[in-house]
C-alpha cells in the first residue's frame, strides 16, 4: 500500500515539466525512505534520476517496496486538472493496476479524484558511479537557463571551459559566434560555499543537525543553570530591597528614643505609597487601553487572514514561491584542474527546465566524463547527466 501527500501539485507539475520531453515512460519506485524515478532518453544520451525524500511528503506511508509504472505524458495530463496550490495525495495498493490522484482545495471546499492505468515497464536501475569531479560550479539557474536560451539562437553545441579566469560558455555557428564568461566574486563564494556545504553533509549522511541539537539542549542546560543562579542572585537581593521599603525595618534604624523622626519618615512613606498607587492605577488604566488596541488590531489582522483564505491567497505559500526567483548571486568555482567540454544544447535547455523548482544549479564536470547537472530543493532532487561531444560528432 502506497499513500503519499504532497502539500502543493506545483512541486509535482514543475518536476514532470522538466523531464517530459526527455522520458516517454518510467517507473516510480517507490520504498519506505521515498520515491526515486531513473531514466534514459531514447537516444541514450541522457540519464535522469528523480528522488523524492518520504521526509518530503506531508504525509507518507509505504509498507513494500513497489515500482509503478507510468506514462508521463498521461500523468501531465491528469496532473493539470489540479490548481498549483491543492494537495495531491497518490494511492496505490499491492500489485494495483492503477493509480489513485486526490486533489483538495486549499479552503478545502473541493475534492477531486482521478484514476491513471499503470504500465508494466522492463527496466534495470543503472548504477551511478561515484565520481570526484575535478570542477564543481554552482551558479544562478535562472542564469543558467538564460545562457543556454540565448547559444541557442547561434549553434547546436556549447563549449564549456572552466579555469582561473572563471567558467565560460561559449556557442559557434555559421554565422555567428558568442561566449558568455561568469568570475567568481568574493560575495558569490561566500553565498554559495555555505549552501553546498550543507548538500555534502546530506549526501554524506553525516548528522550534523543531530549534533547541533545536542549541542543546543547542553547550551539550554547551561542557560538554565545560569538563569536558576541569576534568579537566585535576585532572591538575594531583593531581600535587602524588601527590608528597606519596609516601614518597621527603616524605623527600627532609628533611635528609640527619637520620636519626631520616626513620626516624619512614616508621613513620607504614607505619601509614597498613595503617589505610588496613584502610579498604579494610571499605568492600569494605560494597560486597559493598549489591551484594547491590541484586541481591535489582531480582530481586523484575523479578518484580513479569512478574506485572503477566501480569495485563495495562501501568503506562507506565496512567500515560498517568491524564494525560488531569489538566487543567489554570482558564481561559485572549485576547481582541482582547468576542464574544457563540450555538450549539446538541445539537451542543456531541457534540463534548465528545472530552474522552476531551485533558485541554483550545480555543474560537476571532469575531463572525458559525463556531465553532472544537479538541482536541489526542498523535499529532493534531480539529477542529469549527459555525456559529452567528441570531436565533429
Amino acid at each position: 500500500m502506497l499513500e503519499a501527500r504532497l502539500s502543493q501539485a506545483a512541486l509535482l507539475k514543475k518536476l514532470l515539466d522538466s523531464i517530459k520531453e526527455l522520458v516517454t515512460d518510467a517507473n516510480f519506485e517507490c520504498n519506505e525512505e521515498g520515491i526515486n524515478l531513473q531514466a534514459m532518453d531514447n537516444s541514450h544520451v541522457a540519464l535522469v534520476a528523480v528522488k523524492l525524500d518520504a521526509d518530503g511528503f506531508a504525509k507518507y506511508r509505504c509498507d513494500r517496496a513497489m515500482p509503478l509504472g507510468v506514462n508521463l505524458t498521461s500523468l501531465t495530463k491528469v496532473l493539470k486538472c489540479a490548481k498549483d496550490d491543492d494537495r495531491v495525495t497518490l494511492k496505490a495498493r499491492d500489485n494495483a493496476d492503477v493509480l489513485n490522484l486526490l486533489y483538495e482545495a486549499f479552503v478545502g471546499d473541493r475534492v477531486a479524484e482521478y484514476e491513471m492505468k499503470l504500465m508494466d515497464i522492463d527496466a534495470d536501475q543503472l548504477g551511478i558511479p561515484e565520481t570526484d569531479y575535478d570542477v564543481q560550479v554552482a551558479m544562478s539557474s535562472t542564469e543558467f537557463a538564460r545562457i543556454c536560451r540565448d547559444l541557442t539562437n547561434l549553434g547546436e553545441s556549447v563549449k564549456i571551459e572552466v579555469n582561473k579566469e572563471g567558467v565560460r560558455f561559449t556557442s559557434e555557428g555559421d554565422s555567428a559566434n558568442g561566449s558568455v564568461l561568469l568570475i567568481q566574486t568574493a560575495e558569490s563564494e561566500a553565498a554559495y560555499k555555505g549552501v553546498l556545504d550543507k548538500k555534502k553533509k546530506k549526501e554524506e549522511g553525516e548528522s550534523s543537525g543531530v549534533k547541533k541539537e545536542e549541542g543546543a539542549e547542553d547550551e539550554d542546560e547551561t542557560m538554565a543553570d545560569g538563569e536558576k543562579e541569576v534568579e537566585e542572585e535576585d532572591e538575594d537581593e531583593d531581600a535587602p530591597k524588601s527590608a528597606k521599603k519596609g516601614k518597621g525595618k527603616r524605623i527600627s534604624k532609628k533611635p528609640a528614643d527619637d520620636d519626631d523622626d520616626d513620626d516624619v519618615i512614616e508621613i513620607k512613606d504614607e505619601e509614597d505609597a498613595e503617589k505610588e498607587k496613584e502610579k498604579e492605577d494610571d499605568a492600569e488604566h494605560q494597560e486597559e487601553e493598549e489591551d484594547d488596541a491590541e484586541e481591535e488590531d489582531t480582530s481586523s489582522k484575523k479578518r484580513k487572514k479569512k478574506a485572503t483564505a477566501k480569495n485563495g491567497g495562501p501568503s506562507k505559500r506565496a512567500k515560498k514561491d517568491k524564494q525560488i526567483d531569489e538566487a543567489p548571486p554570482g558564481v561559485y568555482i572549485e576547481m582541482q584542474q582547468a576542464v574544457q567540454l563540450t555538450f549539446s544544447l538541445k539537451y542543456l535547455v531541457n534540463f534548465a527546465k528545472s530552474s522552476a523548482l531551485s533558485n541554483y544549479v550545480t555543474l560537476s564536470m571532469s575531463n572525458e566524463v559525463p556531465l553532472l547537472v544537479s538541482y536541489n530543493f526542498g523535499s529532493g532532487s534531480i539529477s542529469y547527466y549527459l555525456a559529452p561531444k567528441i570531436g565533429d560528432e
